[in-house]
C-alpha cells in the first residue's frame, strides 16, 4: 500500500474522521484532508504530522506502508516490563518457533499455500521475530543490571 493511501485510510478510519483528528494534531480538518489526498499537489503531510497522526490514532498503517515500500517488515516489540525471566523468554522463543514450523508444515501438507495459510505463516513469523527481539532486549536489560 502506498504511504499516502495508508495516511488517508488512517485519517478516514479515525472516529469522526479528519474533523475529529485534525485538532489533535494541530491543523484544520480541511488542511488535513488535503494533506492525505494523493491528488492534492499543494499540501503535503510532514513526518512530524505523520508521527502525530500515528500517536493520536494508535494506527500504524503509515509506518507499515513506508517500511513495505522500502523492503522492510516491522514487528512491534513490547516493553520489557513484564518481569519475565531470561529462561521464560528462551522458552517462549522456542514455542513461537514451534508454532511457525507447525504452521508452515500444515500449509505445505497439500503442496498449495492459500492466502489464509500465507497470512497465518506471516503472523507466526512476526510473533517469532517479536519473541526473539524480546529475548535480546531482556538480555540487554540483564547486562545493564550487572554493570549498574
Amino acid at each position: 500500500m502506498h504511504v499516502l493511501d495508508a495516511a488517508a485510510q488512517t485519517v478516514h478510519a479515525y472516529p469522526g474522521g479528519a474533523e475529529s483528528l485534525a485538532p489533535r494534531i494541530g491543523v484544520s480538518a480541511g488542511i488535513l484532508r488535503n494533506k492525505v489526498n494523493a491528488n492534492n499537489a499543494t499540501n503535503h503531510l510532514t513526518l512530524v504530522e505523520a508521527d502525530a497522526i500515528m500517536s493520536a490514532t494508535g494506527d500504524m498503517r503509515i509506518l507499515q506502508a513506508l517500511a513495505q515500500e522500502h523492503g522492510f517488515a516491522l514487528t512491534k516489540v513490547e516493553e520489557q516490563t513484564d518481569g519475565k525471566s531470561i529462561v521464560s523468554h528462551v522458552l517462549g522463543l522456542g514455542m513461537t518457533e514451534g508454532k511457525l514450523s507447525m504452521t508452515i508444515h500444515d500449509a505445505l501438507a497439500d503442496n498449495v499455500i492459500t492466502a489464509n495459510e500465507m497470512n497465518a505463516i506471516a503472523a507466526a513469523g512476526h510473533a517469532h521475530q517479536s519473541a526473539l527481539i524480546g529475548l535480546i532486549n531482556r538480555l540487554r536489560a540483564a547486562k545493564a543490571e550487572q554493570t549498574a
